[in-house]
């Protein structure tokens, strides 16, 4: 293992490197898989800065924001966003230990017990496959903004793409997040001064707005009739959820650990950067909706998947700005397809990484001589087809929906366990007598962040359907989709453990040593930082 004390120039030479990448470390040993180390540094930092931005951001905030009002959603998203900086905080110092294929459901399994990583694999890798249905499906909804082509032409033409583009080289890959990413990052600062020229009266309608919409209707939302306090907390209660499922997803770019060149100090830039990202995106977003749309406006609600539900492209129509809300919905559509192109990604991974733990045939850990472990990929992105789902009536429609549900928490619960995964390893060098200083990266406030990480995805899961126990509100349907999740969890791992007759594992047995990064294994490359330009994209980047 490569001591947090060496640089890159002490990695050992290229053709030591190279014979690592040929396969000569022994596979599904620790974690490893037959990917290989493709991903550049700059490539890792924008998929952690950008992966999880989709339509959630741009679109998905109105309806929480009528539920909530600009106070609500505001307080969601920054106690949403401290959980999700304590989850990155532990996973990124667990990839950076252990860069191992797939990463989360191997860490399940050593560091908890087996079935619970094989349980992991299912609902996570489930959750993102089925994603890539609903991102396809939404791609569709967003082009009819313009015109009227018919949506399965929209979707085959997504599929192909993320296919074609998953099976080329994962470096590949990396270069359309790259692009993706900062369409996105772009698209979201014009919004961001947009939305302060509206807010200040710089619109064409001159109408200055400030903070009239905290004042009036107010800072908090009666959710559904219900007044007072009561009512103000429930829909804090409804935003706080929302604002989890827009989050979720950012924890994919640990996974990028197993083929990164220098996890080392690629995993954890994106871990501080999560920080940043958080507070740029979301919080400074949900403070910017507040100041320039009512709550009340009914278009928030109107159930439109493109650009006319966003918070944004409302203010924008309603300050007599025309041109913009195309160029939103466009970026509202390149989100979507680059958030299926990822889900496809990550899918395949998490069938890579129960092949890593002998939960799966070793077929589908099968890896092409540029590392793509083309039939986990092709594996992953059969479920994209049931997309045209979506496109018919009644029983069709009814099905893909309900399959999305089936989804919904599989992130939450991912968190939680991930938390809990980072519980158990610090125990375990804690008994072990193994001292983080050895480790190439210390996440700060551990264990304490691991454990309000656990304590508060947790939270979040159990108050995901809380609408159902309302008085009046009881939907057997809403609340087994709400729930569902829960047992789809629970229910593999009692037969895994039934079946194999699996222990949990006590800290003084966990492995803390296997699939650890060997000497060589990091390809050494010049040092960007040793001139002022390096040092600025080191910055940037």
């Amino acid at each position: 293992m490569i001591e947090k004390s060496e640089t890159i120039q002490d990695a050992a030479p290229l053709d030591r490197y190279e014979s690592h990448a040929k396969g000569e470390l022994e596979l599904n040993v620790g974690g490893r898989g037959a990917t290989q180390r493709r991903l550049r540094n700059y490539q890792v930092t924008m998929i952690g800065f950008c992966s999880g931005i989709g339509t959630g951001l741009f679109v998905g905030t109105g309806s929480a924001y009528a539920k909530a009002g600009p106070a609500g959603l505001l307080l969601a998203y920054i106690l949403v966003g401290a959980v999700l900086w304590c989850v990155m905080q532990s996973i990124a110092e667990l990839a950076t230990v252990f860069p191992t294929a797939g990463s989360f459901p191997h860490w399940a399994t050593r560091f908890i017990d087996p079935s619970v990583g094989f349980s992991l694999a299912i609902s996570y890798g489930y959750c993102y496959t089925i994603a890539i249905a609903s991102e396809t499906s939404a791609a569709a909804v967003i082009v009819e903004y313009w015109s009227d082509i018919t949506p399965a032409v929209v979707i085959t033409i997504s599929l192909v793409l993320i296919l074609a583009i998953n099976l080329m080289s994962v470096r590949f890959y990396g270069e359309t997040e790259v692009i993706g990413g900062a369409i996105k990052v772009l698209c979201f600062l014009g919004l961001v001064i947009v939305s302060i020229v509206i807010t200040a009266g710089g619109g064409p309608n001159g109408e200055t707005i400030g903070f009239r919409f905290w004042h009036n209707p107010g800072p908090w939302v009666d959710y559904d009739g219900i007044t007072g306090s009561t009512g103000h907390f429930l829909g804090f209660v409804s935003s706080f959820v929302n604002a989890s499922f827009s989050f979720i997803g950012v924890e994919c770019v640990v996974i990028t650990a197993a083929e990164s060149v220098d996890p080392h100090r690629a995993i954890p830039k994106a871990a501080r950067r999560v920080t940043y990202r958080i507070g740029f995106f979301y919080i400074l977003g949900a403070l910017l909706i507040g100041l320039i749309v009512n709550p009340t406006n009914s278009a928030l609600t109107s159930g439109d998947d493109n650009a006319n539900s966003s918070p944004f492209v409302i203010a924008i129509k309603e300050a007599g700005i025309t041109a913009l809300p195309s160029i939103v919905n466009a970026c509202i559509l390149v989100a979507a397809w680059s958030a299926g192109n990822s889900y496809c990604w990550v899918g395949s991974r998490m069938i890579l990484a129960m092949t890593t733990d002998h939960q799966l045939p070793q077929i589908f850990g099968r890896c092409d001589k540029r590392g793509v472990p083309y039939v986990a990929v092709i594996t992953a992105w059969l479920f994209g087809p049931l997309a045209y789902l979506s496109l018919g009536s009644g029983g069709a429609s009814q099905a893909f929906t309900w399959l999305l549900n089936l989804s919904t928490v599989a992130g939450l619960i991912a968190w939680a366990t991930l938390c809990f995964c980072y519980i158990r390893f610090f125990a375990a060098m804690k008994k072990q007598g193994v001292s983080r200083d050895t480790l190439p990266w210390k996440a700060p406030f551990q264990p304490y962040a691991a454990w309000f990480g656990f304590i508060g995805s947790t939270i979040i899961t159990l108050v995901a359907g809380f609408d159902v126990f309302l008085k009046g509100h009881w939907s057997t349907s809403d609340f087994v989709a709400s729930y569902i999740g829960i047992p789809i969890f629970i229910v593999p791992i009692i037969c895994w453990k039934l079946w194999f007759r699996t222990k949990y594992l006590r800290a003084h047995e966990i492995d803390l040593w296997s699939g650890r990064l060997q000497d060589g294994e990091i390809m050494p490359h010049k040092n960007p930082r040793n001139t002022w330009y390096g040092r600025f994209f080191d910055w940037l980047m």
